[in-house]
């Protein structure tokens, strides 16, 4: 499981409703909508640090697998989810949504699932 690099975000599915469903403001959804982020992940083991950026916000993540961490929503809400591996994936657990993020030739796709809302976001290194 290889994460590290800098992608770069270039098809959105679903990310307004996504947003929407896991209770962030309007005003995050529509500052986010219009801005594909671009991710570095540095990943040294089981230690990653992941930094999102877009133009508005970035937020940096830090998280071991197998580990208990606090994370920070994009409206400031903290959640505590535990990262796991399982098949070359990365996949997190909250108690408002399911992340799964994985490599699949070159580009990284994450698909997130709240409730009936599934958002996918593809990337490439660059």
């Amino acid at each position: 499981m290889d994460f590290n690099g800098t992608w770069k975000v270039y098809y959105e599915e679903n990310v307004e409703d996504f947003l929407r469903v896991i209770g962030a403001p309007e005003i995050a959804v529509k500052m986010r909508k219009d801005n594909k982020p671009v991710i570095v992940i540095v990943q040294k083991g089981k230690d990653f640090t992941c930094t999102i950026k877009t133009p508005v916000i970035t937020k940096v993540h830090s998280f071991t697998i197998g580990k208990e961490t606090e994370m920070t929503a994009v409206d400031g809400r903290k959640f505590k989810c535990t990262v796991r591996e399982e098949d070359g994936k990365m996949i997190t657990e909250t108690e408002k949504f399911t992340s799964v993020r994985e490599i699949i030739g070159d580009e990284m796709i994450e698909t997130m699932t709240a409730g009936s809302v599934t958002f996918i976001s593809k990337s490439k290194r660059v």
